[in-house]
């Protein structure tokens, strides 16, 4: 079995792109098709010939785009009218469709000027069978082969019985005008596709390999893990990987949507996308541009579509059952009026309009193009905007539902605080009341020379903290290190015996000042983990450790609470900690000594008490309360595979200050899709009325079903603009 992948252009319509994808799956040797709307992407799997392949989606009207163009894409113009005469000369349908309006023109003008009716007649027949053959062809083939009815061959049929009824001139109006606005509605769709593209054009072509000192210009696709390439200042960088070389501010906007550049020393990671700084930096590649985190991405928000919100599922359910429905109804008004009535079947002398005219308006409404297309198109454009802000939804079906969700349960190490224990308190009995005094920072530095070979967390802890206030140098390493037991450490500075350890160890083995003791409690009771440090001669003072909260963590949960969510804290912590984040964040409830098996009870009870329930972790130790809740969302996206395999929408940017316009976006998304459900199945039944009425002429007709595609495609594309609220502030 092979795999073959085809661009295709053409595809007007979400409806049509769905008959073509039937059409290909029933083909000879094609054991699956899957056709992507909005990338164009055709995937066929089975012992197909290509070339068939190719005549076959020829034959249905649409063409095959080989790459082979190097001109910059209609859609993709500045100038949307530019853009607009260039997709109309691009396109060989469109192309006859530009011949037959001044063919048009020209019968108008014989008519003005009393030409033999004959020849106005022929001239407008002409404009016909230029504009309306690819019609025609396309709505036979499609109803051959498919067994179904599209807009094509209804409006096939519309010009056929105008043209029986003696209405040469509105059966050409007609034609040519449906013919410019389809033109108009594929091209329209082609911009939406382009958010797409653009989130792709992020990643370069090639890239500078470094080879035995020599430099050679590849493609990334030839690039391998352990290859070495080299970034200039200002160029994005193609491939993920990580610094070997060089210091430079990095832009990863385009993938975390960070607003602030990042700072990228050696062994610092990076990735494809993202743009480099002012230095310049040698790279060494650690995944295939396959794998990189932007493909992901890429693949992620072009297959999401897949995954179908509610309402678009009822609207293709509706869309299934309403074409039929409406043909039925016109030939139904077509036949009983006659003959039980006797009401007119053409249109009478008097001016008025015959019932067959009337079924022929229903006809041409009775496409389901502006129902169809409403949901995805806001799905999507919904799904990108999302993308660009380093928010990664799943599917169309998590966007929708998002702003929907009642309640959020937390996870607290890594998302509501940082994920690593730091120094938040320390104090000398010598403190001269000031931050960072002498006497403190040297006690500091005295912690930081007995633990700075240390890869315990805590001592860790003590050395970003001695690096971040300058004291490294202050001591040599400590000598002679002995561990005491899993509760401190002991050893020689300068000869002199030092010790730092637990509240435990030091009240077996040391004389604590009450006021250092008092220090220990407090810190404790808050929660912290306090250390003591000994001299040798006195004990100097304490040095409390703790995961500090996230900066943004109680702007989040306030934004919830202002948007009536209620929040849950769940965590494995001791009810202390536990009790102390909750107040310092404002959560409403918090459940502490949590293993994973509770948290998925618990997220169980919840949902009976409050309702759909997201929670929101980091992605892997927390994958069971992930599953069992209605909302997973993972935190740490970017480079992390765990976290976009577990949840159904990542927060690239490994912190949760994006959750709240995630929230406003899919509530916005939700707000414009019940906009054009309500306007599409509106302004057809208003149509539909009038044309029951005889007040509906056919290019009206025309202009209600693919206007209204067109605007419901371009309030969808809204989303596309939506904006962040600045609600909360990222420090």
């Amino acid at each position: 079995m092979t795999e073959t992948r085809l661009k295709i252009t053409g595809l007007d319509c979400l409806d049509c792109a769905r008959g073509l994808e039937a059409t290909l799956t029933a083909a000879p040797g094609v054991e699956a098709a899957e056709l992507q709307f909005f990338d164009g992407t055709l995937m066929v799997r089975g012992d197909v010939d290509e070339t068939q392949l190719r005549k076959l989606v020829t034959t249905l009207g649409y063409s095959v785009d080989d790459g082979q163009s190097a001109s910059l894409p209609p859609a993709a113009e500045p100038n949307v009218l530019v853009g607009f005469w260039r997709y109309l000369a691009q396109q060989k349908e469109t192309r006859l469709a530009l011949i037959a309006g001044v063919v048009i023109l020209l019968s108008f003008a014989a008519n003005r000027l009393n030409a033999p009716g004959w020849t106005v007649v022929t001239l407008q027949i002409g404009v016909l069978v230029l504009a309306g053959w690819p019609i025609a062809r396309s709505g036979l083939v499609n109803l051959w082969v498919n067994r179904s009815l599209n807009i094509n061959f209804l409006m096939t049929l519309a010009g056929l019985g105008a043209v029986a009824i003696g209405q040469y001139a509105e059966a050409a109006s007609l034609i040519l005008l449906f013919d410019l606005a389809e033109a108009l509605e594929g091209f329209t769709n082609e911009r939406a596709r382009s958010a797409i593209a653009q989130l792709k054009a992020l990643s370069p072509a090639h890239a500078l390999r470094r080879d035995a000192e020599q430099e050679q210009l590849v493609p990334v696709e030839a690039l391998s893990p352990g290859d070495v390439i080299v970034v200039s200042p200002g160029e994005r960088i193609p491939i993920d990987g990580t610094v070997l070389e060089g210091h430079s501010d990095v832009d990863q906007a385009p993938i975390t949507g960070e607003s602030i550049p990042i700072w990228k020393t050696p062994n610092d990671e990076v990735f494809s996308g993202t743009v480099n700084g002012a230095g310049r930096l040698v790279i060494q590649v650690t995944r295939l541009v396959g794998d990189s985190s932007l493909h992901r991405i890429v693949e992620m928000v072009t297959q999401a579509q897949s995954r179908q919100a509610r309402s678009q599922k009822f609207i293709d359910r509706f869309a299934h059952y309403y074409t039929p429905s409406m043909v039925v109804l016109a030939l139904l008004v077509a036949t009983i009026p006659p003959l039980l009535l006797g009401a007119p079947f053409l249109n009478p002398l008097d001016g008025t309009r015959g019932w067959l005219y009337r079924a022929l308006a229903l006809l041409i409404i009775g496409c389901p193009c502006a129902l169809v297309i409403s949901t995805p198109v806001t799905m999507v454009a919904g799904l990108t905007r999302a993308a660009r802000e380093g928010v990664l939804f799943k599917g169309g079906l998590f966007l929708e539902a998002l702003s929907k969700i009642r309640a959020f349960a937390f996870d607290k190490t890594g998302t509501l605080t940082r994920g690593e224990p730091q120094v938040v308190d320390s104090k000398d009995l010598d403190c001269l009341g000031e931050t960072n005094c002498e006497p403190c920072n040297d006690m500091l530095a005295l912690a930081y020379a007995l633990e700075r070979h240390s890869t315990h967390p805590l001592a860790q802890a003590i050395t970003r903290e001695a690096e971040a206030r300058g004291l490294t140098e202050c001591y040599p390493p400590a000598e002679n290190l002995v561990a005491r037991g899993g509760r401190g450490l002991e050893g020689l500075i300068n000869g002199q015996k030092m010790t730092i350890g637990s509240r435990r160890l030091f009240f077996e083995e040391h004389q604590v000042p009450p006021l250092v003791e008092t220090w220990v409690h407090q810190a404790e009771t808050e929660g912290k983990t306090a250390m003591l440090l000994c001299d040798g001669e006195r004990v100097r003072g304490f040095i409390a450790v703790a995961d500090a909260l996230r900066p943004e963590s109680p702007g989040v949960i306030e934004a919830l609470r202002e948007m009536g969510k209620k929040t849950i804290l769940l965590t494995g912590d001791n009810p202390t900690v536990a009790r102390t984040i909750g107040a310092a964040v404002g959560i409403d409830t918090v459940h502490a000594g949590l293993l994973p098996d509770d948290k998925q009870q618990i997220v169980e009870v919840l949902r009976a008490e409050h309702g759909p329930i997201a929670m929101v972790g980091d992605g892997i130790n927390d994958a069971p309360a992930l599953a069992a809740a209605d909302l997973g969302i993972a935190m740490g996206g970017v480079g992390s595979t765990q976290a976009m395999e577990t949840a159904d929408v990542v927060l690239m940017a490994d912190d949760i200050h994006k959750l709240p316009f995630a929230i406003r976006l899919s509530a916005f998304a939700n707000r414009l899709i019940k906009a054009n459900i309500s306007f599409s199945l509106g302004s057809k039944l208003l149509v539909a009325i009038l044309a029951l009425f005889g007040y509906t002429p056919l290019w009206l007709a025309v202009l209600a079903d693919m206007g209204v595609s067109l605007l419901v495609t371009l309030n969808g594309l809204r989303a596309l603009r939506f904006e962040r609220k600045v609600a909360v502030t990222k420090n």
